[in-house]
């Protein structure tokens, strides 16, 4: 494909080039990282796929496969990523527009925070699918696209409490509660997951939470970020837990801040609990396999991007009602997301521990190796 060059619109986050080739080149993010596939000004962008910062493993997975897929289907795409927060992904979209997108595809860093740019995609008669994250408060999202959030909570919750039995069987248990950045609408769909197979427990009088701080909102991680995690559970511990006391168990959502609140009870000079996770990142793996991370949920980046992506394409050929993707039958209940019901599209999670972690990933080569590293 020739090298196609144009000039972007300037947004507020300020001048934006394109240097466009196949499904390559380099986005207007200060880290460069985002990648266009043939823009054209005659034709414009089939899709403009729009990302939030690159937090975890899976975000970066994301972007290889979307470009490697693109340019396999022979798509003109446009991947960028907001590493410098919303108002970047607000520009990033209104350029893609501009640009002729016949599609989105939004990772949204805040939910709540994208109505201007999908109410003028929705003008211009441009579908708009949401990718991992929910977009709230907006009748103009077409199509959800996700691992089963709400499935990723209950199976975390279930991996806590057989990690908690195999440590100290029939318990009773005390155990902290990690939840996600309140501004990710995945965050409360995990925590209520996982809660509603933990409280029963805690109801018998067989759980307890150490800090009584149970609520998304209390145990709640700003932008995801590890150190805030980290140093909330500083507090807990320095507050709740004297001496060599140690919570059992502690849920987290990801990886990252599984790896968080575990530096945590390793600095304080603590044993180490039972923690949960998600994401299967690589350093997480292979703390599980050194059985210092309890478990993690596998969820595999490339077929929800290709699900994705195979959506996209039955918009694009002017399909309107889409009921059935890659046998998977659309879910048109669960996801209100204040102004409409959004179908969605879920992939089923698994949980991944130190029994399982070799047959979970044996088709990801480099999972696999991780877990094969440890002996």
């Amino acid at each position: 494909m020739q090298i196609i060059k144009r000039i972007a619109v300037l947004g507020a986050a300020g001048a934006l080039a394109f240097a466009l080739s196949g499904c390559a080149g380099n986005a207007g993010n200060a880290d460069k990282s985002g990648d266009d596939a043939g823009a054209s000004s005659s034709t414009g962008l089939d899709l403009g796929i729009s990302m939030p910062q690159k937090t975890s493993e899976n975000w970066v997975e994301a972007e290889k496969y979307f470009n490697d897929l693109c340019k396999s289907e022979g798509l003109k795409c446009s991947v960028q990523f907001a590493n410098n927060g919303v108002s970047e992904q607000q520009n990033q979209i209104d350029t893609m527009l501009t640009n002729g997108a016949k599609a989105l595809i939004i990772g949204a860093i805040d939910g709540t925070s994208l109505g201007n740019q999908v109410q003028k995609a929705a003008d211009a008669g441009v579908p708009v699918i949401a990718y991992d994250r929910l977009l709230m408060a907006t009748e103009n999202v077409d199509y959800y696209v996700a691992y089963d959030n709400f499935g990723v909570g209950v199976k975390q919750g279930e991996a806590l409490l057989k990690g908690l039995e195999a440590k100290k069987p029939g318990g009773p248990w005390t155990i902290e509660v990690v939840a996600g950045s309140n501004d990710d609408s995945n965050s409360a769909k995990f925590f209520d997951g996982a809660m509603s197979v933990l409280q029963p427990q805690i109801d018998a009088g067989k759980v307890t939470i150490g800090s009584g701080q149970n609520t998304q909102a209390q145990a709640a991680t700003q932008g995801w970020d590890p150190k805030n995690a980290q140093s909330r559970m500083d507090a807990i511990l320095a507050q709740n837990y004297p001496g060599d006391k140690v919570p059992d168990g502690i849920l987290s959502p990801n990886d990252t801040l599984a790896r968080a609140v575990l530096s945590s009870c390793e600095q304080a000079g603590k044993t180490l609990p039972v923690v949960t996770g998600q994401d299967s990142e690589i350093e997480s793996l292979k703390w599980i396999m050194q059985g210092k991370q309890y478990s993690t949920i596998s969820k595999p980046t490339k077929p929800l991007v290709e699900s994705v992506v195979a959506l996209a394409q039955k918009l694009l050929k002017g399909e309107k009602d889409v009921k059935d993707l890659n046998g998977m039958a659309v879910d048109d209940k669960q996801y209100d997301n204040t102004k409409k019901v959004v179908p969605a599209f879920l992939l089923p999670p698994v949980v991944a521990t130190k029994d399982n972690a070799a047959e979970v990933y044996k088709d990801e080569p480099t999972k696999l190796e991780a877990v094969n590293s440890v002996k």
